[in-house]
């Protein structure tokens, strides 16, 4: 008697692209790197050791975890280096070490490990360790504190701060170029947007981020600045402004986009990248902090699996109501 031969089928996905936890991690290091080399030319060897601190103790916390889990040891992909480049970017380049250690700790640990590893987290590990950093330690987050002793030549105050201290007139006091160019005190990383916005579009290019997330959280963020100015121009700052200064361009290259805790499915994708830009806006111009990226990333990625819940009808499926 002879069998038919049998057809197996098994989840998604269902045959390997040639790509690697890896090569995604070295090519987003790559990405990552002009803008981060502009933070080491503008804030000098404190920014060298806030990055290699922070890549070194991510890398350590992984491999301690691995260890005291009894699971194979990780760091030889890249993701934890890649975790703790990310937040260094973030961080002020006066940082000091014990907060550095403590952020990576929470992006390495309670943000990924806890969940199951790489793949498992429902929250981004960089923005939720610099929430948690920002509610615990204010002061020593906020940028115009923790850059005060740095007088570089031009203007080392936040720019969203001194909108949100002092009204919508003082980004009179930066040019969109001073900001393109990374003139702006901030993050040690995510100040240049010319640098941001050639890593993002290598990103795009080489297919390691979805371009629909990217595009649509940048997108949501013009439209957004862009009708609180229209209506209330002496009280909103333009979108431009808002394109550029603090960590937009960063969050829509570097966090939105991350793979475990973003849609899969195309509406859903641009949905959830239109509401961060949407989002951050709001607390931006009505919130209670000065640059709301980081919670709106956080929430975002909350609603995330709902919103990969809308898909079209199945291809051949019958309306029983029809």
């Amino acid at each position: 008697m002879i069998h038919a031969p049998q057809l197996i089928v098994s989840h998604a996905p269902f045959w390997h692209d040639g790509s690697s936890v890896r090569s995604r991690s070295c090519h987003t290091m790559a990405a990552a790197a002009p803008a981060a080399f502009v933070g080491v030319i503008i804030y000098g060897m404190p920014a060298v050791a806030v990055l290699c601190l922070s890549m070194a103790t991510a890398m350590f916390w992984e491999a301690l975890f691995n260890k005291a889990a009894r699971r194979p040891v990780t760091i030889g992909d890249g993701n934890a280096a890649l975790i703790g480049l990310l937040l260094a970017m973030m961080l002020p380049a006066t940082t000091p070490w014990w907060a550095v250690v403590t952020g990576t700790f929470l992006a390495v640990v309670i943000a990924k490990q806890i969940y199951g590893g790489i793949g498992a987290n429902p929250f981004n590990p960089v923005a939720l360790s610099i929430a948690i950093l920002t509610v615990a330690w204010t002061m020593l987050m906020d940028v115009d504190n923790a850059l005060r002793s740095y007088d570089l030549g031009f203007n080392m105050i936040y720019p969203l701060g001194a909108i949100k201290a002092f009204g919508p007139d003082r980004a009179a006091d930066y040019s969109l170029v001073d900001l393109f160019i990374g003139r702006q005190a901030g993050g040690l990383g995510t100040g240049c947007g010319a640098a941001l916005i050639i890593g993002g579009a290598y990103l795009m290019a080489r297919g390691m981020v979805r371009w629909e997330i990217a595009l649509s959280f940048l997108a949501g963020l013009f439209v957004t600045a862009l009708l609180f100015n229209i209506f209330a121009p002496a009280r909103f700052a333009g979108p431009g402004f808002h394109l550029l200064a603090g960590s937009a361009l960063f969050a829509a290259f570097f966090l939105a986009p991350e793979d475990s805790s973003s849609p899969v499915n195309l509406l859903p994708m641009l949905v959830y990248g239109a509401a961060g830009g949407m989002l951050t806006i709001l607390i931006r111009n009505i919130g209670a902090f000065a640059d709301g990226t980081v919670l709106a990333v956080l929430m975002i990625n909350l609603v995330s699996p709902l919103l990969d819940k809308i898909k079209p009808p199945a291809i051949g499926k019958v309306d029983q109501d029809a």
